[in-house]
């Protein structure tokens, strides 16, 4: 039986203090209107219930696409972003871009300071995808995260070996799974679709 995933970043947010904090972010007029374009450009796609990180930039963008999809949204915490350690503090910048790099690279084994490691990272991405898939067996589902999580899970969760290019504000991947696994049908806007 084969279900679909589309995982999207979420809208243009601006924050209190600074992206890294846990707050989240609200979603500008440019943020809210990509979100409504993105419910657009999945009207056909027959999506039946949309999943968000906890962070109130992806709830926002989930909820403006469930409302005009006419499906409900669930929030799970281990899709937030990249849980940034020291950076909160602001001590250890240059050291947490270092990782960061690395994990980019395809190096999964160094940690954030004081933060997790890219392992981790995937790991948790990984498994709320396979409770997304488990709970909607043979239906389509959108899955509302982040540029980082999306980078460096969906390379681990569908054993691809490719860049992993920035995403833009609701920019998608699209998943399907099966018994054979995860593959990724398509990553970003069309041009860079693989």
């Amino acid at each position: 039986m084969r279900t679909a995933v589309v995982v999207a970043r979420h809208g243009e947010a601006e924050y209190e203090r600074s992206e890294w904090d846990d707050e989240g972010g609200s979603l500008t007029e440019l943020g809210r209107r990509q979100a409504a374009a993105l419910a657009d450009s999945l009207a056909d796609r027959g999506i039946t219930h949309v999943w968000t990180s906890t962070l109130s930039r992806a709830v926002q963008t989930g909820e403006i696409v469930a409302a005009r999809l006419g499906v409900a949204v669930t929030t799970r915490i281990d899709l937030r972003e990249v849980e940034s350690g020291s950076l909160e503090e602001h001590v250890g910048v240059e050291e947490w871009v270092a990782v960061w790099d690395r994990w980019m690279a395809g190096d999964l084994e160094p940690g954030v300071p004081g933060g997790e490691t890219g392992h981790q990272v995937a790991a948790r991405f990984g498994a709320v995808l396979r409770e997304v898939a488990g709970a909607r067996p043979g239906e389509t589902s959108l899955v509302v995260a982040h540029g980082g999580i999306i980078r460096i899970g969906v390379p681990v969760l569908a054993r691809m070996d490719v860049e992993r290019a920035p995403l833009d504000n609701c920019d998608t991947v699209e998943l399907v799974v099966d018994a054979d696994g995860w593959v990724c049908t398509s990553y970003g806007p069309p041009s860079r679709e693989g």
